[in-house]
């Protein structure tokens, strides 16, 4: 398997290293313990604020202060395997400055896979492809993360052969739309212990953490959701209902893995596309008690992380978020970053973290070049050879092609 590592590992290497001569920088990525005092002296300290390292609740630390986002790819194998071209564009990104790398949402049980391509986490038989990511990720340097995931009504039955399910049956006025049924007992203990199952996988396989996916719509949002989780039977109706199953779910993947390794939550703060039935305040109390059971940071959604609140209008979401949160769970804010300056803006607000995902795509060495605060970042459209030299596969291009005016005709 070495030897067919290496024309892939080359290729990446090659254009890094490339990317890095044209921003002037070398290839070696210095330490941020002995980058400090230089880096200080020459960019001053509000740019500073994205290259100091962070240690985390589980001991971890994080190098700086940039993330790469969890970003749908379709890059995996037909079954769920890992593919060579998501392992090259993380392995890319690794290379190229993030602290912390997250891959896509990766399906815990084959009932919950929402789309080809993606990555699988739910059997043994991924391992080989998932212990040769972390060594890959953390060679670049990167502390790795999994993004587990259950799509709920978003999974689809033509890629598992079920039916789909989710906290209740509903209807949406969409082409697509799977009718899901009901949830049941069985249903629910099933997909705690796969989540659990999943992360001690991930664990195995040497990756420093997991994020549960509770954003966007999927599985552990429907459940959080007021217009979609009616239920009488305690796991729904009310909040503490509601929040009952990523809870349960949080405490079983906690339990598994231990105190040493990460646990983090991705939730959507308010409702906002697929994300429904979401109030800002019952979202502030679902992170302060996944706080008490045990995770090491909270990932905001924001999709505008330059727009305040619809609740409040005046105020910002994530000063609520990080006033809610003990001073030793991080907070991770994601939506729309394209430059230093709207990192450190969020920084300023109470992120530990910021995440890139379209400006990683189109700047895979974001955190080496930002050190220059004469860059400015490339945007879209890109051509489909300026993407392919971003190691972006032509399966990651023709996904990105949906994007509004992303890809250059």
């Amino acid at each position: 398997m070495a030897a067919d590592l290496e024309p892939l590992e080359h290729a990446v290497a090659t254009a890094t290293s490339k990317a890095r001569r044209m921003i002037g920088h070398t290839s070696k990525r210095p330490r941020a313990s002995r980058l400090r005092p230089r880096a200080t002296a020459r960019i001053g300290y509000r740019l500073w604020v994205l290259y100091e390292p962070l240690t985390l609740r589980s001991g971890a630390v994080i190098p700086n202060r940039i993330a790469l986002a969890p970003l749908t790819n379709g890059q995996s194998l037909a079954d769920g395997r890992l593919g060579d071209d998501e392992l090259a564009w993380l392995a890319r990104c690794a290379d190229g400055g993030f602290g912390l790398i997250e891959t896509c949402a990766a399906y815990v049980g084959l009932d919950g896979k929402a789309w080809d391509g993606e990555l699988g986490v739910d059997r043994d038989e991924v391992l080989p492809g998932l212990t040769r990511l972390a060594a890959r990720l953390r060679r670049g340097g990167a502390l790795a993360i999994v993004q587990l995931f259950h799509g709920g009504v978003r999974a689809t039955q033509r890629l598992s052969g079920e039916q789909v399910w989710s906290a209740s049956s509903w209807q949406e006025d969409a082409p697509a739309f799977e009718v899901p049924r009901v949830a049941t007992a069985r249903d629910l203990a099933r997909v705690i212990e796969q989540f659990a199952d999943a992360a001690a996988r991930v664990q195995a396989a040497g990756f420093d953490g997991v994020e549960l996916h509770g954003a966007h719509g999927y599985l552990l949002s429907q459940f959080l959701s007021a217009t979609m989780n009616p239920r009488g039977d305690g796991w729904g109706g009310d909040l503490v209902g509601r929040a009952r199953l990523i809870r349960e779910v949080t405490r079983a993947v906690r339990a598994r893995v231990g105190r040493r390794f990460t646990v983090g939550v991705r939730l959507s703060l308010e409702d906002w596309g697929s994300a429904r039935g979401l109030d800002l305040d019952d979202s502030l109390q679902v992170s302060r008690w996944l706080a008490d059971d045990g995770v090491d940071f909270i990932h905001a959604s924001l999709w505008r992380s330059d727009q305040m609140t619809k609740k409040r209008p005046d105020q910002h979401p994530i000063p609520l978020l990080r006033a809610q949160l003990p001073r030793d769970v991080a907070v991770i804010a994601a939506g729309g970053l394209w430059t230093a300056a709207d990192a450190i803006a969020l920084r300023d607000r109470g992120a530990d973290l910021v995440a890139l995902g379209r400006a990683a795509i189109c700047n895979p060495d974001w955190p080496i070049a930002a050190r220059d605060p004469a860059w400015q970042p490339r945007r879209p459209p890109l051509t489909r050879g300026e993407l392919l030299e971003r190691s972006v596969s032509p399966v990651f291009i023709g996904y990105l092609e949906r994007w509004k005016n992303f890809v250059a005709t």
